[in-house]
């Protein structure tokens, strides 16, 4: 059977069989930075070759490669690549893929990273960027009157989980000739499938949930064989090489995506639902409840609805801290997707990034925390919740 038409948690497991070069199960970290040829003819080979995980750990090493084998099928797509971060990865699309005077239309809620780069770092190399409303529809078709060379898109959204309608903007990008990138990083590839909706590549924090278990920083970025050897030859100047371990720590981390996406899916929409119910919560912003304003969309483009979720509480800003103080399970940390149930007041996490009025723009009110669910038992998270939402 050819891994392709195996069941994703099968190609979890087998998708890089051919790559295995000895009878370890487990395979063994290749600690050189340079390898060896056996002569003249070989060394001109291997230097010649795009992607050749064999040559020099910059240009790829054995790990990076089954990685990336792995993603890329979870994903459907031809090929991918690693890189020593998310943003790493975001970094060597828009710069291997952009140049002066092209445009970008992507939305107005980005990670912050992706924002950054797009409205500083692009921007003084000529580049300019357009960031829409994401739950607009028609609002990407008006900015894509203009000439677009790549839509950047991300679905769920940080910290309130807005939703992008991927197949109808993807569309509108093609009918343009502009290339579409989606951040898959909420969703993860088992939740949701941009290629399938029309993008042209996808990338991912490797660092969150594919890894998932806050123990390695990393980035993938997936698509067609073309796309990918072109960004691989930006990806060997900038640099962002994945180190050994961090992608044996993945290839591990990746092996367990499956059961861990599945029980993070069903623990939080039972967490969301709790939560929902309780007196001192406002809103709960999760795509899998029906109250969420785009609850229907959610239902069209993903087949889980992951682990995030924004709380809006009943409380003012001191009071929202208190109760994320007063959490035993949850820990008072950034990052997301791993097996530890994360939580940030917002307002206090971006604080040292946007000012008031940033905060405001960005839906970022004074009385929201995000919460990232992780593998304990729902019914234990949901009691610590309780506990200390009683106090409020």
């Amino acid at each position: 059977m050819n891994p392709p038409d195996l069941h994703p948690d099968s190609q979890l497991l087998h998708a890089d069989d051919d790559l295995h070069d000895d009878a370890a199960l487990t395979p063994p970290i290749p600690w050189s930075a340079t390898f060896r040829a056996a002569d003249a003819q070989a060394f001109a080979q291997m230097s010649g070759e795009a992607m050749h995980p064999r040559y020099y750990t910059r240009y790829g090493n054995p790990l990076h490669q089954r990685v990336a084998r792995l993603v890329a099928r979870l994903e459907g797509a031809q090929a991918g690549l690693v890189t020593s971060s998310g943003m790493g990865a975001i970094s060597m699309v828009l710069l291997g893929l952009l140049k002066s005077g092209d445009r970008v239309v992507a939305q107005r809620n980005h990670y912050m990273g992706t924002t950054r780069l797009l409205s500083d770092l692009m921007a003084r190399f000529g580049v300019t960027s357009e960031f829409i409303d994401q739950t607009d529809t028609d609002a990407f078709e008006r900015a894509l009157q203009q000439p677009t060379a790549l839509v950047m898109l991300e679905s769920p959204t940080n910290p309130d989980c807005s939703l992008t309608d991927l197949a109808a903007v993807a569309a509108q990008a093609r009918a343009r000739g502009a290339i579409v990138v989606v951040d898959n990083t909420f969703a993860t590839p088992l939740n949701q499938r941009p290629l399938e909706l029309g993008a042209d590549l996808v990338v991912h924090s490797a660092t969150k949930y594919l890894g998932g278990h806050h123990d390695l920083t990393a980035g993938v970025v997936v698509g067609s064989t073309q796309h990918i050897e072109h960004l691989w030859a930006t990806q060997i100047v900038l640099g962002a090489t994945l180190s050994p371990m961090d992608a044996w720590l993945l290839l591990r981390g990746l092996r367990t995506l499956s059961v861990r996406v599945q029980r993070i899916n069903d623990t939080a929409l039972t967490v969301a639902r709790a939560l929902q119910a309780h007196p001192a919560v406002a809103s709960v912003s999760y795509p899998g409840l029906q109250s969420h304003p785009q609850h229907d969309l959610a239902r069209r483009q993903m087949s889980g609805f992951g682990g995030v979720m924004g709380v809006r509480l009943n409380s003012d800003y001191a009071g929202t801290a208190r109760f994320v103080g007063s959490l035993q399970l949850a820990h008072q940390a950034v990052s997301l997707g791993g097996v530890d149930t994360l939580i940030v007041h917002a307002a206090a996490m971006w604080a040292g990034t946007l000012d008031d009025a940033g905060l405001r723009a960005a839906g970022i009110e004074p009385n929201l925390v995000r919460l990232s669910i992780g593998l304990e038992h729902p019914q234990d998270l949901i009691a610590d919740l309780v506990r200390a939402l009683d106090t409020l």
